[in-house]
């Protein structure tokens, strides 16, 4: 595989800004990428980037910069996507299908830790790594997490196999571990699989092994259990670095691991059984890989960048087009991606056993494919996307592939006949047959669906020309054979596979039924059959005839149609079926009944159980519904009153399903208890008659069996009481006046009261009928009643409580009525108001009420708009003087000129909202002029702008809007209309007003969307020309798939790409336009190209003849024979140039050899008079037979080459006499010598030399000599034994040589022996100069050997004195060496006494150089560090020995930062005035300074020892040349500085001291050039607040605080030092390296100055004493003296002074007297 760079999908920075991970969706449709500023961006599959969106954090108190996203990936179905973050948390985005929709959170996972990598293999299952080391499983489900395993080490990769059923985690301790959710068989184990030398950071689980890498620069390939396959070590490369990713191909036979720009490809080699590295894709400035994703069909990569570049990469072995139509892309040895050039539609064919695809093969009408594996054949369709790989045994590709079924490939090879289902990767089945037309084999595969069987799949075919098989191919059983008289033609399963007709050759059609095995024949003369899909139904033609046979199994019955012409095909789609017949050059479809095909042929067949179980199947529709009817309607008809019952319940009609139900129960007994059809019985014949509502048919059937009692209660049942008593009248029933009165109860008590009503008003009991029909809540026939008597109408309580009833019921108009009866007027008015009766009530208004009418007119008008009748409401309204609702009304009435003329004559302008209703009406009936004053009278010139603009009056619309709208109003109003104009079809004016509002782009696109491209290239070049060569182009392509040539070669030219336009002509075979194109458009090369393309598309003579018209001819063969185009190159030249053939055969020979086909190179090669080219052919590829054969035949003089090499062959493979006999043959007897020279055979050599080249045999032998100096323990076994000839012989030099050359490490004593017996002859025969040379040469390896004494011994044999020393020196024999150099030499005893100290010094064995040079000892403890011992032995000598290593001592001791013991040392040895010791001193004081928590009681001791070791010092300096100088002037400032430490540590531990203390911190102040300033002041601070001196204590500790700043910013040149202005205390001192406070301390007294400066209890003033100084100052500020400071204090002595002995001391008496009191210890001052 090979990377190709495609594109930059996204630019990297000029900075660091780290692509943190990448994915591609699995159905290759997304793909995602997360930048370093926590954005996700979505691609689409050409890399064009669609959407993006914003992560979020776990917590966003924390920002959005509190995190990093670690990894992601795309759900299974590709709709979602998980985010890892390094805030603990998983978050699952809901992305969709599409682009655009919205990005909703759906799932998250919070965690203890960081996440740091993820991976989503399965539905609802996430898996991802920690930081804590743990590996979690997430379940997007049930939306909880679970650990899957735990381990101490931070999980820095995690990947997956091929089929993402297992995974491998990757830890920081190079551990890696694998899980499997499904091992697939595989056995392999769990847990820890492995440890890598280094983090595995790229890790990638191969289909055949485990590729890990880090930052050791090694990839390593390990086994399925952890074991080492392969290992690529880089660490010798500078230009590699760490590698820092790895990516899988989906097939698992690559792996990219990336690095520092630099990609690594490695390719399974499965031949090899190893990994191969290709070449690396290596990109100059790209900086390190930090994330890979592989998209899912393999085709591309991406690499994430550190800078923030995305890169994509084309992923292929290799490319080709197949047919012009196909898109061939091997992306692995295994894969293959199949696009179809047209729809773009892809498909992923791959080998699952990972064997390599050799070739694709799409046949079948182009969908389906066929590719072949060394082991196994793929299969594949195309529309179906259903892909299959079944072993296969190679069969040199003689199978035949018929693909008439679309759900099963059938194979013919070899006389078997081999079924393969789609989707399946098994074979469904094999049988053997001569016969492999599809007509004679029928397959059916699952394709109706029957109640019981689960897997039906069945196959006939021929045995022979006379018999069919049919096989149960899922069952694996014959189900039957057929034996027919004749031959059979054609024969075809039904799709149930229960049925099977076949044709015989004379014409005759056939049915067998395979269950019964029964036949029949069914037509004769049949030219044409066919099932009919999806049913039983068979079409077929005979002669002028079309038969269809609805019910296949009754074939008797057959519907026949006269045809005029012949049946070609039978079509059935969206619930229709035709049979398609040509009539001559006519086509005519004749359609065949659909719910016949279905449903009548199980009810032709009266077979009501198989339609309904049809209908079963059927969803309820009106159709459906039909169905059911007819079927419920049949069954009844049948007596089949289950189906019946059925039918009625399918139907939703619960009653009828009950009744008959209860009615099948009836004759089930009646069937049970006597036999015969149940359905006979008169009760159920009766309740059938019922069921079909024909009462007296059930009557009649009752009657014929007497049952009076059963017909009285079918009719009571049905309440029919009137014929009830009907029939009892009839028959004189003794009941019939219980059945009277029980007809009347009946009533009374269901409420009838109506009918009760009417019963007592036929009995004329008025009263009584009145009362019922009011219970029943029938006033109005109450009324009615009432107002038909007189007698009734005066009794006042009937008509008050039928008028109270009409009022309760609303009936008003008849209450008014009533009351207008009774002469009630007012009463009546208001119920014809009431009831809306205004015809009535106007007429009794005018009569009785003439001041009323007004009002009842416009409550007339009211109440006819309520009822929608605005015509004549109208007039209503104007007798009522409402113009208002008037005008309402006319609106309403469309009455458009009466409204306007109510609106011109009102006075007042409260109508102006009708003004929008009616003009409106106007501009839609286009009566412009009139509309538009009425909008404008009405306020409404928008309104008026639409209209026009919708009328296309642009002026008009323009004058209005120009008065009344903003731009922006304007644009959007004219950009919705021209978008209308455009849906109409309307786009000149679109386009006018398009560019009216400046969107000359919505234009554009317009004229784009509806194809109009002269009109899109007229406006890209009036308003975007730098896009016109790009918009030519982009339309070139349209119109070439439309193929619309000439136009698209316009667009070509225009957009200047004549190439394209060649190319377009090429593939259509459109050759003399291709080649007039590129001749007038391209270079000089480009028509000859195409003419050579248009050449060989042709072939033949005609080629020739097209190639000379041109003048081509030459180059055209040239060109074919460079490119492999071998026959047409042939084809070109026997027809042409004839000379041209033998370059040919030469260029095909060289061609063939590349190939590996040597015979038919051979054969090249000797046609193209090139035989010694063959012969060299066969010599390299080391088949000598073929190359001898060759050249004898055809070039002798390469006999003797061909000799050499086979013998140079023979050689190499040890077969020395066949190479010996070849080059003897070759007559070159000297390379055989040479040969066996270099396979160490001289005595071989040698003899081929004495034999054929005498005369070089003393320079062989020569040359053998000096080679067994060169050799091992043979060679040395050779050279002694030479060397005792040379000595038997008297050639004592030469036998010197020979054992001086012996040399076998593995043989001592024998190395030793002949040196020795080297040295013997040396001494015994050879010269005294040659004798000295060689013991100088044998000394030294006896002294390698440990030999000292023998080495010494030859030396002293020859006088060589200080050699022999050496020699027993370096055998440590000193005692030996030292009397050699006594009795021998003594000169050499100084020598021997030098390096036995040397020797013990190097040994370190000081204690015992301590007796020979005690200097060299000191200085071996020192070195070795041992201290003590050194300082012990040292003060053993004098002091100034000492103090040199006591001050060694103290320098190691002050760099290992312990101060104190420096002092201790000092403190013990003393401290003399050493200018060099100065410096040590000084940094000991100053690290005693330094140290923290030293200033309490229980430090004093260290401080007087400083002090005693200070003062020392200072005697000694005064008594040495140091006196006075200014180093003794800065030991005795330190000395006083000790004092006040030491005196304040005492002061400490009294507390009657604090206030001595207290002032000794602050007397301290004043030597802050030696103390460290923040210290000092932290200290007089602290000091003054524990005895509280507030004032002094706020002045130090704030100043404290600003130094602590500026330590912090290293510089103390901003400081204030205006607090201490006329005092002692420095302001230039050095600035600490460091706070010698700790933090809190420093917080501590930050509070505490915050504090008191908020409540303003202090003064910032030092105090002041009666110098007017301040009280710790020893200079006076207007004086200028100097006072002695107090020994005690430190403060200045200025009354009641006590002076000493020691000139310059004194001390302030109360101090003094004060501390004498309290330590009762006179001070050693004194």
């Amino acid at each position: 595989m090979q990377l190709k760079h495609l594109k930059t999908l996204l630019t990297p920075q000029e900075g660091a800004a780290k692509v943190t991970c990448m994915t591609w969706a699995p159905n290759n449709g997304k793909f995602a990428v997360c930048t370093v500023d926590r954005v996700v961006l979505l691609y689409d599959e050409q890399g064009e980037k669609r959407d993006k969106f914003s992560t979020k954090p776990a917590d966003s108190k924390y920002g959005k910069k509190s995190y990093v996203v670690k990894a992601m990936a795309f759900s299974p179905d590709s709709t979602k996507i998980a985010i890892a973050q390094t805030d603990n948390i998983i978050y699952v985005y809901k992305i969709g299908e599409e682009w655009g929709e919205k990005k909703v959170i759906c799932n998250k996972f919070v965690q203890t830790s960081a996440l740091t990598c993820l991976l989503w293999p399965a539905e609802h299952a996430i898996v991802f790594g920690l930081a804590e080391g743990k590996v979690r499983l997430a379940n997007t489900k049930t939306n909880k997490s679970s650990t899957v395993y735990g381990t101490d080490s931070y999980v820095v990769s995690l990947t997956s196999n091929v089929s993402g059923k297992g995974m491998l985690s990757g830890h920081a301790d190079g551990t890696v571990v694998r899980y499997f959710f499904d091992d697939e068989g595989s056995g392999d184990s769990q847990g820890k699989l492995l440890t890598h030398p280094c983090p595995p950071y790229a890790l990638a689980w191969a289909s055949n092994s485990i590729i890990v890498a880090g930052c050791d620069k090694k990839i390593v390939a390990y086994g399925r259990e952890g074991h080492i396959l392969q290992m690529f070590d880089y660490s010798g490369d500078r230009s590699e670095k760490e590698f820092t990713v790895a990516a899988t191909s989906p097939s698992g036979q690559s792996v990219v691991i990336g690095s520092y720009d630099r990609l690594r490809v490695f390719n399974w080699g499965p031949r090899k059984g190893a990994w191969d590295e290709a070449s690396p894709k290596e990109i100059p400035n790209l900086y390190t890989i930090t994330a890979l994703a592989w998209k899912k069909d393999g085709s591309r990569l991406c690499a994430g960048t550190l800078c923030g570049g995305v890169e994509q990469f084309d992923c292929c072995l290799r490319r080709s087009i197949y047919k012009n139509k196909f898109e061939m892309t091997f992306v692995g040895l295994s894969q293959v991606i199949v696009k179809n050039l047209s729809t773009g539609m892809r498909v992923v064919l791959k080998s699952h056993y990972g064997y390599e695809i050799d070739e694709v093969k799409i046949m079948g009408k182009d969908r389906y494919l066929v590719a072949h594996t060394s082991d196994t054949l793929l299969l594949g369709d195309l529309v179906s996307n259903k892909l299959s790989e079944v072993a296969w045994q190679g069969s040199g590709g003689n199978e035949k592939f018929f693909f008439e079924n679309e759900t099963v490939c059938m194979i013919f090879n070899a006389g078997e006949l081999t079924l393969v289902e789609y989707g399946s990767n098994e074979i469904l089945g094999s049988v053997r047959t001569e016969f492999m037309n599809p007509h004679l084999i029928s397959v059916r595969l699952n394709e109706r669906k029957q109640r019981g069987v689960e897997d039906n799949k069945k196959l006939a075919y021929l045995i022979d020309i006379k018999t069919i098989a049919i096989v149960d191919v899922a069952a694996g059983y014959n189900l039957g054979t057929i034996n027919h008289d004749s031959k059979i033609d054609w024969l075809e399963l039904n799709e149930t596979g229960r049925k099977l007709l076949f044709r015989d050759k004379k014409l005759r059609l056939h049915l067998h039924d395979i269950e019964s095995s029964v036949k029949a024949t069914m037509l004769s003369f049949c030219s044409y059959v066919q099932w009919v899909p999806a049913s039983d139904v068979v079409v077929a033609q005979n002669r002028g005839n079309l038969c269809v046979w609805y019910n296949i199994d009754s074939p008797e019955r057959v519907t026949m149609f006269p045809l005029r012409g012949d049946v070609v095909d039978l079509e059935r789609s969206n619930g229709k079926t035709e049979v398609i017949v040509t009539e001559g050059v006519n086509t005519v479809s004749y359609t065949l009944d659909e719910g016949l095909i279905e449903f009548g042929t199980a009810i032709d067949d009266e077979d009501y159980y198989r339609a309904t179980a049809f209908l079963e199947t059927l969803e309820m529709s009106s159709e459906t519904e039909a169905m059911w009817k007819t079927l419920s309607k049949l069954s009844l008809e049948a007596r089949q009153l289950h189906i019946a019952e059925r039918c009625f319940a399918a139907l939703g009609d619960v009653s009828k399903a009950r009744f008959l139900n209860e009615t099948n129960k009836i004759a089930d007994q009646v069937s049970k208890e006597s036999g015969g059809d149940g359905t006979e019985f008169y009760q159920v014949k009766a309740r059938l008659a019922m069921l079909e509502k024909n009462y007296k048919l059930a009557e009649m059937y009752f009657m014929e069996q007497n049952a009076i009692d059963e017909v009285m209660e079918m009719y009571q049942e049905l309440h029919m009481w009137d014929d009830c008593i009907a029939v009892a009248e009839a028959k004189g029933h003794p009941e019939l006046d219980n059945l009277r009165r029980s007809y009347y109860q009946w009533l009374m008590e269901t409420n009838q009261e109506e009918k009760a009503g009417e019963v007592k008003e036929g009995e004329q009991d008025y009263t009584a009928a009145i009362n019922l029909y009011l219970k029943a809540g029938l006033p109005a026939k109450a009324a009615r009643l009432a107002m038909s008597r007189e007698e009734l109408v005066s009794n006042n309580d009937i008509i008050n409580r039928i008028a109270a009833a009409l009022i309760k019921g609303e009936f008003y108009e008849r209450a008014g009525d009533l009351f207008e009866r009774i002469r009630n007027n007012q009463r009546a008015l208001d119920c014809y108001r009431k009831g809306n009766a205004f015809r009535k009530a106007v007429e009794l208004a005018r009569m009785a009420f003439p001041a009323d009418v007004v009002k009842l007119e416009e409550a007339w008008g009211d109440y006819l708009v309520q009822q929608k009748q605005m015509d004549a409401a109208i007039n209503h309204y104007i007798e009522a003087g409402c113009s208002s609702k008037a005008i309402e009304a006319a609106i309403g009435a469309r009455q458009w000129k009466k409204a306007v003329h109510i609106l011109e004559l009102q006075e007042d302008r409260s109508g102006g909202k009708y003004f929008l209703k009616i003009a409106q009406h106007y501009a839609s009936i286009q009566e412009y002029e009139v509309a538009e004053p009425l909008f404008v009278k009405g306020g409404y010139i928008k309104d008026a702008i639409e209209m026009y603009t919708v009328a296309g009056r642009w002026e008009q619309a323009h004058k209005l809007a120009a008065e009344c709208m903003t731009p922006e109003d304007l644009s959007a109003l004219y950009i919705s209309r021209a978008q209308n104009l455009e849906a109409e079809g309307k786009h000149k004016e679109a386009e006018r007003l398009f560019v009216t509002v400046e969107e000359p782009d919505l234009a554009i696109t317009m004229y784009k969307k509806n194809r109009m491209f002269d009109d899109v290239i007229r406006l890209v070049a009036k308003h975007h020309p730098d896009l016109l060569a790009e918009t030519h182009l982009h339309l070139a392509k349209e119109l070439e798939t439309e193929s619309r040539f000439s136009e698209a070669e316009y667009h070509y030219m225009e957009g200047q790409d004549w190439k394209a336009a060649v190319n377009m002509y090429r593939v259509s075979e459109l050759w003399e336009e291709a080649y007039r194109v590129a001749k007038s458009h391209g270079g000089t090369s480009a028509h000859k190209q195409v003419a050579y393309l248009w050449a060989k598309s042709l072939g033949g003579e005609a080629a020739v003849k097209l190639l000379n018209k041109f003048g081509l001819l030459e180059t055209a063969i040239d060109f074919a024979a460079d490119n492999y185009s071998f026959d047409f190159a042939f084809e070109l030249a026997r027809l042409s140039t004839k000379n041209k053939i033998p370059e040919i055969h030469l260029k095909k020979a060289m061609f063939l050899e590349d190939e590996g086909k040597f015979a038919e190179a051979e054969t090249e090669f000797i046609k193209a008079g090139k035989p010694k080219e063959a012969v060299l052919m066969y010599v390299h590829n080391q088949e000598w037979a073929g190359a001898l054969r060759v050249a004898e035949a055809n070039d002798p003089d390469s006999v003797s080459d061909v000799l050499v090499g086979q013998a140079r062959f023979c050689f190499e493979q040890k077969d020395f006499q066949k190479a010996e006999a070849f080059l003897l043959r070759a007559q070159r007897p000297e390379m055989a010598i040479k040969y066996y020279k270099d396979a160490d055979m001289w005595s071989d050599a040698m003899r081929i030399c004495k034999e054929y080249l005498p005369t070089k045999l003393s320079v062989l032998q020569e040359e053998y000599e000096k080679e067994a100096t060169k050799k091992g323990s043979r060679g040395v076994e050779g050279m002694v034994e030479q060397a005792k000839e040379w000595e038997q012989s008297g050639e004592y030099s030469r036998a010197v040589e020979f054992y001086l050359k012996v040399k076998d490490s593995t043989n001592v004593p024998l190395m030793e022996k002949c040196w020795m017996k080297a040295a013997e002859l040396a001494i015994k025969f050879l010269t005294q100069e040659r004798a000295v040379d060689v013991i100088q040469t044998v000394g030294p390896r006896l002294t390698q050997l440990r030999k000292y004494s023998a080495a010494a011994e030859l030396y002293l044999n020859l006088d060589l004195i200080k050699e022999a020393i050496d020699a027993f020196i370096e055998g440590e024999e000193w005692n030996k060496a030292k009397r050699v150099a006594k009795e021998l030499d003594p000169r050499f005893e100084d020598y021997v006494d030098q390096r036995y100290k040397e020797h013990l010094k190097n040994q370190g064995k000081a204690d015992s150089l301590v007796g020979v040079d005690v200097i060299a000892a000191l200085d071996l403890y020192a070195e070795r560090g041992q201290w003590e011992k050194c300082i012990e032995t040292a003060s053993k000598q004098n002091y100034k020995i000492l103090h040199k290593y006591v001050a060694l001592y103290a320098t190691h001791l002050i760099k290992e930062g312990n101060a104190e013991k420096v002092l201790s040392l000092y403190s013990q040895h003393g401290a003399p005035a050493n200018p060099q010791n100065f410096n040590i001193y000084k940094r000991m004081f100053l690290d005693l300074l330094c140290l923290l928590g030293r200033d309490g009681a229980e430090c004093y001791r260290m401080w007087a020892d400083l002090r005693d070791v200070l003062i020392l010092l200072c005697e000694n300096m005064t008594k040495s040349s140091e006196a006075n100088s200014p180093a003794h002037e800065e030991f005795e400032q330190m000395l006083l500085v000790s004092h006040y430490y030491a005196t304040r540590s005492a002061a400490k531990g009294v507390d009657q001291l604090a206030s001595v203390a207290a002032k000794l911190s602050i007397s301290l102040l004043r030597h802050t050039e030696l103390i460290p300033a923040d210290k000092a002041f932290y200290e007089a601070g602290m000091a003054a607040r524990t005895v509280g001196w507030e004032n002094m204590a706020f002045i130090f500790l704030n100043h404290f605080l600003d130094l602590s700043d500026g330590i912090d910013e290293g510089n103390l040149d901003t400081l204030d030092h205006s607090d201490f202005q006329d005092t002692d205390i420095p302001f230039e001192v050095p600035v600490p390296a460091k706070l010698h406070v700790t933090e809190a301390q420093r917080e501590e007294i930050r509070d505490w100055v915050l504090a008191v400066s908020m409540d303003q209890r202090v003064e910032q003033v030092l105090p002041k004493d009666e110098r007017d100084t301040y009280e710790a100052s020893l200079l006076a500020a207007n004086t200028g003296i100097r006072s002695l400071p107090c020994v005690i204090t430190g403060y200045p002595v200025l009354r009641n002074k006590i002076e000493f002995k020691g000139p310059g001391k004194a001390a302030n008496k109360e101090d003094w007297n004060k501390f004498l009191m309290a330590t009762k210890v006179r001070s050693f001052f004194l």
